[in-house]
């Protein structure tokens, strides 16, 4: 965290910056006395992971989604990266394309935000720029209707809405879908629904830290809480904010209880300090079983979304690097990604 953006009613940015030096203080304090949230990671980490934290918590349980989104809007760290991209908007589908100055890639890259399908911050902007901006190529990123005001199945019919208008655009083999979260929840299910209507899959679908299971227990849910700034109970608001009642069921809309076999390939990227973690490792593993053209990357000392940091932390430009060559090993025939050191691998 370089860098903060203030935006919204005052009241919420007075509110978030109260917040936020309240945390920077207690955070300080803790690396002071030996009290780190993990070894080896500094103050302005910490800050940040347990500010996200406190507001995702707010704008959740202290007051209504829209207030709520307005508040985790109001400041928005980030990093000093610039990235050289111009945006334009779209009316139909709603959404905005983002386009690098500098083309290295003949891939366009339709991308799904996270946010757990209820909230579109500013940050999901910033790394759909991001995104541009490193593959080199345009990015669609379509502004898809919201939890608990839209449960499913808004988001996947505006999944498979955003295919159909850029395959109208450019063939499906130079397409890459990319989601982060959510988002990568998203990706993963449009998959499915390709395959159910017998349309042509992506080059590629790359997941970061996706959420693979709408209703998971595993240990990093519980165990991982300490470190991240999603927790395990919020996953399980946004599964129940998703499929309200449970309508359509946990084993039809989560992706581990699909089988990719024969569809397009698959590379994720998940942090090993993250409550999703577990069921992550358990799709790769699932689909691994299923003969899927599957890979995942680990990288243990991580949180949730942490290729935003992009070029603050080694991790998350290395992952940033991993996810370019992925794309242009798939769109633009380049030389496949190899394993690294440093990176915890499952794959095909």
């Amino acid at each position: 965290m370089s860098k903060l953006i203030f935006s919204g009613p005052l009241s919420l940015r007075l509110r978030s910056l109260s917040t936020l030096s309240r945390i920077a203080l207690a955070t300080s304090i803790r690396h002071a006395t030996g009290r780190r949230m993990a070894p080896d990671w500094d103050i302005s980490l910490e800050t940040g992971i347990r500010f996200v934290r406190h507001q995702f918590t707010d704008a959740m349980t202290g007051m209504s989604i829209e207030r709520g989104r307005l508040l985790f809007d109001s400041i928005e760290p980030r990093s000093d990266d610039v990235y050289d991209v111009t945006t334009e908007e779209s009316t139909s589908p709603t959404g905005h394309w983002y386009h690098p100055a500098k083309r290295k890639s003949d891939a366009v890259l339709l991308y799904f935000h996270g946010g757990g399908y209820a909230f579109h911050g500013k940050v999901s902007r910033r790394f759909a720029a991001m995104l541009a901006h490193h593959v080199g190529a345009s990015v669609f990123a379509p502004d898809y209707r919201l939890t608990p005001e839209h449960p499913h199945p808004a988001q996947a019919d505006d999944a498979l809405a955003a295919w159909t208008h850029l395959t109208g655009l450019v063939p499906p083999e130079r397409i890459a879908i990319i989601g982060d979260s959510a988002g990568g929840h998203m990706g993963l299910m449009l998959l499915q629904t390709l395959k159910k209507h017998g349309a042509p899959q992506p080059a590629v679908c790359v997941g970061l830290c996706p959420w693979t299971d709408i209703d998971n227990h595993s240990p990093s849910m519980r165990d991982n809480d300490r470190y991240d700034l999603v927790q395990g109970w919020m996953a399980q608001m946004f599964g129940e904010w998703l499929d309200p009642q449970g309508k359509y069921g946990r084993e039809a809309l989560s992706p581990v209880f699909q089988d990719y076999a024969g569809l397009a390939p698959i590379y994720l990227q998940v942090g090993g300090r993250e409550v999703l973690r577990d069921m992550v490792i358990e799709f790769a593993q699932a689909q691994k079983a299923n003969r899927a053209d599957i890979t995942l990357d680990v990288w243990d000392d991580m949180p949730h979304e942490f290729q935003a940091y992009d070029s603050l932390k080694a991790s998350s430009a290395m992952a940033l690097k991993r996810l370019v060559k992925t794309v242009h090993a798939h769109v633009d025939k380049a030389d496949a990604l190899q394993p690294e050191a440093g990176i915890t691998r499952v794959s095909v």
